[in-house]
């Protein structure tokens, strides 16, 4: 009969100091794992198991996603989608690499910097991908065609490497000066997230001080009642347009990344009880989750921007060629791999 032993699970001070992880005191696994005791630990509890899953799932849910909307609409062949085909198969790529660097990065330490290194790939990869959809279904009526929005995908695109970049470093520091390594890394993914969700922020400010862009003919604003339940800040609506929705979403997808970014950087609640959250509970997992819910929030916000606007979009702004979408987002990609492999060529260089 065939059996499976499953990897040790180890204490913090029995593995290498480069594996720890703030206020978890266990659930480490070896930290010369192979690929196999990898994948089989995440089927244990370990630290890392929750992390695994709550990208590995949410993953297959985007992919699903993304079929059912190819099947309705025509992403490959209708220029005016390109931005969004962009956009969702880059959402079906940062859970997935993040679920894999969660799963393999115990292999050594060599091997958990370059697992990061493409986790981090992947975030400024997402963070561009953004920026195409924003671009192309997002944006403020008054800053259409306007000189920023000529540049707003390349400059995210500079971004991208700005992030990547930045965020590699950031693992070099990391025992030395562990306070500089998180302020860097910190930085790399808030300085896209401001910029990418600039339009958002707009649209989203005209809400909470009840005024507008000179509406379309079609489009009257009309602010909710004090004494409505939804918050006043969040919530207004068009009486005939579907842009409500999309507004809404945007918000929710903004609460969550606020949610998402306090986790990254507090570490809590596992510092204030070491140990008690090394299984279920810690900030990680609790990111993740923030993670992917503001990033459904944020599909279906596009989704509604893409459908409503499309009419209006199309007589304000030239059809999408393939140099401005998919040989931007080539050259991304091209770049990024080109940071991630020279900071893997460092590696043994670094103290």
């Amino acid at each position: 009969m065939l059996t499976i032993k499953l990897p040790q699970i180890f204490r913090v001070h029995q593995v290498p100091r480069i594996f720890w992880e703030d206020g978890i005191m266990s659930g480490y696994r070896h930290p010369k794992s192979s690929a196999l005791d990898c994948v089989l630990s995440s089927f244990q509890m370990t630290n890392e198991t929750v992390n695994i899953w709550t990208h590995f799932l949410p993953a297959w849910y985007f992919v699903w996603r993304f079929l059912v909307l190819s099947s309705s609409l025509d992403l490959c062949r209708d220029p005016y989608h390109w931005p969004l085909l962009i956009y969702l198969l880059l959402v079906c790529l940062y859970p997935f690499a993040s679920s894999c660097a969660h799963t393999f990065s115990s292999m050594s330490a060599r091997a958990r910097h370059i697992c990061y290194f493409c986790d981090y790939g992947a975030l400024s990869l997402y963070s561009l991908g953004c920026a195409f959809a924003y671009g192309a279904y997002a944006m403020p009526d008054h800053w259409v065609s306007g000189v920023w929005h000529r540049y707003f995908v390349p400059t995210a695109a500079f971004n991208s490497f700005v992030c990547t970049g930045l965020s590699c470093y950031s693992r070099f520091p990391e025992l030395e000066r562990p306070r500089l390594s998180k302020v860097l890394r910190t930085a790399a993914f808030v300085y896209p997230f401001l910029y990418d969700n600039i339009p958002l922020f707009c649209r989203v400010s005209w809400g909470v001080r009840g005024w507008v862009s000179p509406p379309r003919a079609s489009q009257v604003f009309v602010p909710l009642p004090v004494s409505h339940p939804a918050p006043q800040l969040l919530f207004f609506f068009w009486s005939n347009c579907p842009w409500s929705d999309a507004v809404a979403g945007y918000c929710y997808h903004l609460l969550f990344a606020l949610l998402t970014g306090f986790l990254f950087a507090s570490h809590l609640p596992e510092r204030l009880a070491p140990g008690r959250f090394d299984y279920i509970g810690h900030s990680h997992q609790l990111f993740h989750i923030c993670a992917v819910l503001g990033t459904h929030f944020q599909l279906e916000a596009i989704l509604c921007d893409a459908r409503s606007r499309r009419a209006w979009l199309r007589g304000h702004l030239p059809v999408p060629g393939l140099p401005g979408t998919f040989g931007t987002a080539g050259l991304a990609l091209l770049g990024n791999a080109a940071i991630i492999g020279a900071f893997t060529a460092a590696l043994p260089r670094a103290p």
